[in-house]
């Protein structure tokens, strides 16, 4: 790292849970983020300013004006453009340092799991549990931590999941797989106040940061759920389901 990275990255360098092997570990870390909007934005943000090394950013979506009220990758000057090339343009302005690709087709498929299999680590930031569940198929079948976040009215969830390490749940544990089918409200319907993405896409910035730099009790499988009229936090634990029909069969070798 030179003179430049050094002052850049300064301040994190110095806390002992990073220190000089914690910022390597985030300057040769790839990360996919699937998801531009709301959460992906603060989220994309932290990660291009800690110096993550790699960032694929994944959005089909256009800007429109009913974004920017809560998606602060994006600007006024960004109506219809492409989420990801916002998104591109805005964190290379910030860190011109890592490495951005961009993928701005629904990402579905073998182009989902070559996505998967190219990242260190993944952050969801959609909102339809037929994306999260093929994500998190994807991260099952590659063995890839995901870090999944959710934000509805002045709610916000945030999990934790390990496929990656042995007995480590996965989202299908928690939520099954037939949940994709059920009705759902989105925000268009009911409302969200920004910062409450805000919130939990910068907690999913932090997990992916301790998982990257190892720091930190492990998180082996960990759900939380905000409610920002009180400001509190309620978590548990999430254990393997044996019965998963997404992981349940899987080897732990």
């Amino acid at each position: 790292m030179d003179d430049a990275g050094l002052l850049r990255y300064s301040r994190q360098i110095m806390l002992p849970e990073v220190d000089m092997a914690g910022q390597e570990a985030i300057a040769g870390a790839r990360v996919l983020i699937v998801g531009m909007g709301g959460l992906g934005s603060p989220a994309a943000l932290y990660l291009a300013a800690a110096g993550v090394g790699q960032l694929t950013l994944a959005d089909h979506d256009h800007v429109d004006l009913t974004n920017l009220q809560r998606q602060i990758l994006h600007g006024t000057a960004d109506l219809d453009r492409p989420k990801t090339e916002s998104a591109q343009d805005r964190l290379r302005a910030l860190n011109p340092e890592p490495r951005l690709y961009t993928i701005s087709e629904r990402l579905e498929g073998e182009r989902l799991e070559r996505a998967v299999a190219d990242a260190d680590l993944v952050l969801d930031g959609t909102d339809n549990f037929a994306t999260r569940f093929a994500v998190n198929a994807a991260c099952v079948a590659q063995r890839k931590p995901l870090v999944s976040g959710a934000a509805i009215r002045l709610e916000g969830q945030l999990g934790i999941f390990r496929p990656d390490l042995e007995y480590g749940p996965c989202y299908g544990c928690l939520f099954p797989p037939d949940a994709a089918e059920a009705p759902r409200e989105t925000c268009s319907e009911t409302g969200v106040l920004g910062p409450v993405v805000g919130v939990i896409g910068s907690m999913m910035a932090l997990e992916a940061l301790r998982i990257i730099a190892g720091f930190g009790e492990p998180a082996t499988g960990r759900f939380s759920a905000w409610d920002a009229r009180s400001g509190e936090w309620q978590g548990f634990r999430v254990a393997r389901d044996p019965d998963c029909r997404v992981c349940g069969g899987r080897s732990n070798a």
